[in-house]
């Protein structure tokens, strides 16, 4: 179980936006540059994300990208499975008859962290990783 440079650039573009003043549509190439993310790659994460409201897309010459909702309400979770799908630590956990074993002790262990990833991912939001960071909680009026 990895995750993939998709979930974790589009977690890091999606904190940089919470950090904006409220209300400021940030352009995409600035969020690339501070953020080490090549633009185009960005670009398909940030469609993938506005599609689900977690971020807002802007057009025009002033166009850019800001935050959908408040950050105190997008869980990790959200984000990471509207860039890749379901969260899944082990492909049995998902794909039926894959696993050859009846009764299989791992599954069973697998299971169990599963759920208690998917906890984490569920409890923590983009205002919990801001607070991780040291950045200020700065008020969202979406």
């Amino acid at each position: 179980m990895q995750f993939t440079k998709a979930e974790e650039y589009g977690i890091f573009g999606v904190l940089y936006l919470a950090q904006q003043p409220s209300g400021k549509v940030t352009p995409l190439s600035e969020i690339s540059e501070v953020q080490g993310v090549p633009e185009k790659f960005l670009a398909k994460i940030f469609q993938s994300l506005s599609k689900s409201g977690i971020v807002r897309s802007h057009r025009g010459v002033k166009g850019g990208f800001s935050l959908g909702r408040p950050a105190d309400t997008m869980t990790v979770r959200e984000i990471v499975e509207n860039i890749q799908g379901p969260y899944y630590i082990a492909k049995c956990l998902h794909t039926p008859g894959i696993c050859e074993k009846k009764d299989c002790p791992i599954k069973h262990l697998l299971t169990e962290a599963q759920a208690a990833l998917m906890d984490v991912f569920n409890r923590k939001t983009i205002a919990d990783l801001m607070e991780w960071t040291g950045s200020p909680r700065i008020p969202q009026s979406n």
